[in-house]
């Protein structure tokens, strides 16, 4: 296994893939794939989600919390130090992201699905996702806009403010594969980042 391969967790690139990255750069839009949105809590996923799956003929967004919300009892927050139950809830919810992202992309549909992913967890969620071509995109902007932009969100993510942030950025930038498109979008508003992605999600972005 080559170095590139180690740092994808061993998810290397099949030969329809690479036979993809080797063609004249086609729209992401243009393709019907599964995207997989992953960043820190306040990194711009919903909104980013919801505008690039506007952009396909047939679109869908899977938001990941929702699954966490279902759980209306009983249900263990991740935190710095999760509890085993917390751990088997989190893989149960990117289970369901998954299953849920190739029974739309079954259907005929692009699919766009967003939740937090970090960690060595990542190389599970996308293994899960058997529905190709697949994208992965990393939302990083820095931790200062994340902290903006989370005084003007109505839901509080972050109980200890700017530590907590610096904290989960540490742990995204530290502990994540570096694989997929690494987006800082510090600098841009959500359309810009959305045409990125579009831009060059299939050279960048694409998992196998």
């Amino acid at each position: 296994m080559s170095k590139a391969d180690e740092r994808c967790g061993g998810l290397g690139l099949s030969p329809l893939t690479a036979a993809i990255r080797n063609l004249p750069r086609m729209l992401l839009s243009s393709a019907r794939p599964v995207v997989l949105i992953t960043g820190i809590s306040a990194s711009g996923k919903t909104t980013v989600a919801e505008l690039l799956a506007r952009r396909f003929e047939r679109g869908v967004h899977v938001k990941g919390d929702v699954f966490r919300r279902m759980i209306v009892a009983g249900r263990q927050e991740m935190t710095s130090d999760p509890t085993e139950e917390a751990w088997q809830q989190l893989r149960l919810r990117y289970g369901l992201g998954a299953q849920v992202a190739d029974a739309y992309h079954d259907a005929g549909f692009a699919v766009v699905v967003q939740d937090v992913v970090i960690g060595s967890v990542l190389a599970e969620y996308l293994s899960a996702i058997r529905s190709r071509p697949l994208v992965l995109v990393v939302l990083a902007p820095s931790p200062d806009v994340v902290a903006t932009r989370e005084s003007t969100r109505s839901k509080v993510a972050y109980r200890a403010g700017f530590d907590d942030i610096a904290a989960l950025d540490q742990g995204l930038h530290g502990d994540t594969p570096r694989i997929g498109l690494w987006l800082d979008s510090s600098d841009q508003n959500p359309e810009q980042t959305v045409d990125e992605i579009v831009e060059r999600g299939l050279d960048d972005g694409v998992i196998d």
